[in-house]
C-alpha cells in the first residue's frame, strides 16, 4: 500500500490486474472482476441481465439486505424464500415453489459459509432458463463437491468488507465460467467504456459502448487484497479448528442448539462464525445474555436482525407480515453468533463456552 502511494496510479493499475488474478486461482475461476463492493457485483449481475419492472428475482429472507436491494435496485421484485431450520440456508423445495412466469432468476446465500445444496437450485434453474447467482459474502473457501462457490452457478459475489474472512477494506471480487459475461461486467463496472487507460493509445479518448457504474476497486484496495490472501489458507485453517472446539462445548449445553454450518461430505464450509440458536425459554432473554457476555469480554453478533421481508421498507412496501418466514424468523431473532477468528485461539474458544454457560446460568437464575 505505501508502494501504491508512493507511485502514480491510484485506479486502473496493476495490483488490481494482480489481484483478480490470485483471487481467480485461488478460487479456481476462469474469470474473476474486481468491483468496489459485493452489492455493487450482485446489482451488475441482474442489470446485465436486463432484468427491471415486472420481473421477478428468487431471494433467501435469511440474509443480509445488500442481496435483495441489489434486485430492488432494477425495479424488479425481489420475491423471498424461507430458510432450511437447520442450516439457515435457503430452501430448495420453497425456491420450486417460488417460481412463476415473471421469474428470471434465483440468488442464492451461502449462509454463513455453508454452501447450499446447488444440485437441487440448479435442477430448478436449468430447465426454466434462469440465471443463477450466488452471494458468496461470507463463503471464501466454501466448496460444494470439491468446486468452489462462486462457481456453482452462472457467476458468484465475495466480499470484503472489514468483517469478512479477509479485507480490503471495501470491495468485491465477481467471479463466473462465462468469457462473455466476464466481458460485459469489465465494461459496466467502469461507465460502460470500451478501454481503461491502459489500453487507450491516446490519452483520455475513449468510447462509451454501453451504460455503466463507477464500480470499480482502486489500487490501495487490490494491495491490501493481495496480502490478505496469501493468508487466508491460515486463516481458514485456524477458524475451522476454533468452529469444531466451540461447536462441541456449546453441545454440551442446554438451552441452545448449535446452528448446522461445518458441513459434511458435499460441502465444506468456510467457519464464518458460529450461531448458537436459543430454546423457546430462552429466546426472551437473549438480551441479557447477550449484555452478560459483553461484561465477560466475549463480542457477540447477530445473522440477521430480521429476515429481510420483515425489514421495514420490505414489509411496507410488500405487506409482509410479522409471522411470515417463520424459521428465517426464528434464527433472526433467537440466535447469537459468536466469533471463530484467526485472532482467537483454543483457550479462547474454551473461555467463550465457560462464559456462556455462566450467563445461562444468571439468566435462569
Amino acid at each position: 500500500m505505501a508502494e501504491v502511494l508512493e507511485g502514480t496510479t491510484l485506479v486502473h493499475g496493476p495490483r488490481v490486474k494482480r489481484f483478480e488474478a490470485d483471487f481467480a486461482a485461488y478460487a479456481g475461476a476462469p474469470h474473476a472482476l474486481a468491483v468496489g463492493s459485493c452489492t455493487a457485483g450482485l446489482h451488475l449481475a441482474w442489470f446485465d441481465l436486463g432484468i427491471g419492472p415486472g420481473d421477478e428475482v428468487i431471494v433467501p429472507a435469511q440474509t443480509h439486505t445488500a442481496t435483495a436491494h441489489a434486485v430492488e435496485y432494477t425495479g424488479a421484485r425481489p420475491v423471498f424464500v424461507d430458510c432450511d431450520p437447520q442450516t439457515g440456508n435457503i430452501d430448495p423445495e420453497g425456491v420450486a415453489a417460488a417460481v412463476g412466469p415473471r421469474t428470471r432468476g434465483i440468488c442464492v446465500v451461502h449462509y454463513l459459509g455453508l454452501p447450499v445444496d446447488m444440485d437441487r437450485i440448479n435442477a430448478i434453474a436449468a430447465p426454466r432458463g434462469l440465471f443463477v447467482l450466488e452471494d458468496c459474502a461470507l463463503s471464501i473457501g466454501a466448496k460444494y463437491k470439491g468446486v468452489h462457490t462462486g462457481l456453482l452457478g452462472d457467476a458468484g459475489v465475495f466480499s470484503f468488507y472489514p468483517v469478512k474472512h479477509m479485507t480490503t477494506a471495501e470491495g468485491g471480487m465477481f467471479i463466473t465460467r462465462h468469457a462473455d459475461l466476464a466481458e460485459r461486467i469489465g465494461k459496466k463496472r467502469a461507465f460502460g467504456v470500451d478501454r481503461v487507460v491502459g489500453e487507450r493509445k491516446q490519452p483520455g479518448v475513449y468510447d462509451v459502448v454501453c451504460l455503466g457504474y463507477n464500480y470499480r476497486m482502486n489500487e490501495l484496495e487490490a494491495a491490501l487484497g493481495v496480502e490478505q490472501l496469501r493468508r487466508m489458507d491460515g486463516f481458514l485453517a485456524r477458524r475451522r479448528e476454533n468452529y469444531l472446539r466451540l461447536e462441541l462445548g456449546l453441545g454440551r449445553l442446554e438451552g441452545l442448539r448449535v446452528l448446522a454450518s461445518a458441513g459434511g461430505d458435499e460441502a465444506q464450509g468456510s467457519f464464518y462464525c458460529l450461531s448458537m440458536v436459543l430454546d423457546e425459554a430462552l429466546r426472551p432473554h437473549r438480551a441479557d445474555l447477550v449484555e452478560k457476555l459483553s461484561a465477560l469480554g466475549v463480542g457477540t453478533s447477530v445473522y440477521y436482525p430480521r429476515p429481510v421481508p420483515h425489514m421495514s421498507y420490505y414489509r411496507e412496501k410488500y405487506g409482509f407480515g410479522e409471522d411470515s418466514f417463520p424459521h428465517a424468523a426464528a434464527i433472526s431473532y433467537g440466535s447469537v453468533a459468536l466469533p471463530v477468528g484467526p485472532h482467537l485461539g483454543p483457550e479462547d474458544m474454551d473461555y467463550i463456552v465457560d462464559s456462556v454457560k455462566h450467563a445461562i446460568s444468571e439468566v435462569r437464575g
